[in-house]
């Protein structure tokens, strides 16, 4: 079996858990995909996704798909597969793949911010703020003296951010509408709107159920941060004894 599918998303909204409580989610196309070719050694499948006209591709890409007799597609990439057994070239892997309760791994290109100076990029603290410092985002010194004469290696500097692969894990599926082949996942996933997205069987949890109760937790009280009057202590004590 492969170990994820690929889909595009198109946005967040929420929805409601059967307690009534809104869900943040967003929702991801995901598929139809079509198996384009079968690999063994090491067991891989390449599929397709998202249809596009035939102008948009040159000769070597058009034929790629002619060969196989499938309609061109957008995105082509490669997952990884346990068993190739169940597949065939032309098949269509649909959102049925995965269900509700399901913990998935998404993997997308984060949303690029062009060139941004440090603070924005790294956390920096920055310079004093007033007494005319002078020096509030700036850089600052780099070097190190006259040894060794250059920046240490990982300097944090300003410079390109965002427009990086960005994986995050762990993410349940809320709902899967197979009609239209939508995933809903609870929370943010990498990329923006329309962006191309692999998503894959978490490899750190385990499907669960979603009829799981919400147990709520009692807040527990540190008795040392207790006010004097719950601990029975000055003033009110004082009443009492007088």
């Amino acid at each position: 079996m492969i170990k994820g599918l690929i889909g595009k998303k198109i946005g967040m909204t929420q929805t409601f858990n059967k307690d009534g409580l809104i869900v943040p989610v967003t929702v991801v196309e995901t598929g139809p995909c079509t198996v384009l070719e079968i690999k063994e050694s090491p067991k891989k499948i390449k599929l397709g996704f998202d249809p596009i006209k035939e102008s948009k591709l040159n000769k070597p890409q058009l034929g790629f798909f002619k060969k196989l007799g499938v309609a061109p597609m957008r995105t082509v990439r490669e997952v990884s597969s346990t068993d190739n057994s169940g597949y065939t070239v032309g098949q269509e892997i649909k959102a049925d793949f995965f269900k509700a309760g399901d913990f998935v791994d998404i993997q997308g290109i984060s949303i690029g911010k062009g060139f941004q100076g440090g603070m924005k990029r790294h956390g920096w603290k920055g310079g004093g703020a007033t007494h005319g410092s002078m020096h509030h985002r700036r850089v600052g010194s780099i070097g190190s003296s006259a040894y060794p004469s250059r920046p240490f290696t990982g300097r944090t500097m300003p410079g390109h951010m965002g427009d990086e692969t960005v994986t995050v894990q762990s993410l349940r599926v809320i709902e899967v509408n197979v009609e239209k082949n939508l995933v809903f996942i609870k929370g943010a996933i990498p990329g923006q709107d329309r962006g191309t997205v692999i998503i894959k069987r978490s490899q750190k949890r385990a499907f669960k159920p979603l009829d799981e109760k919400i147990v709520a937790v009692a807040k527990k009280v540190n008795p040392l941060k207790q006010s004097k009057k719950a601990a029975g202590g000055g003033k009110a004590a004082a009443k009492g004894g007088k």
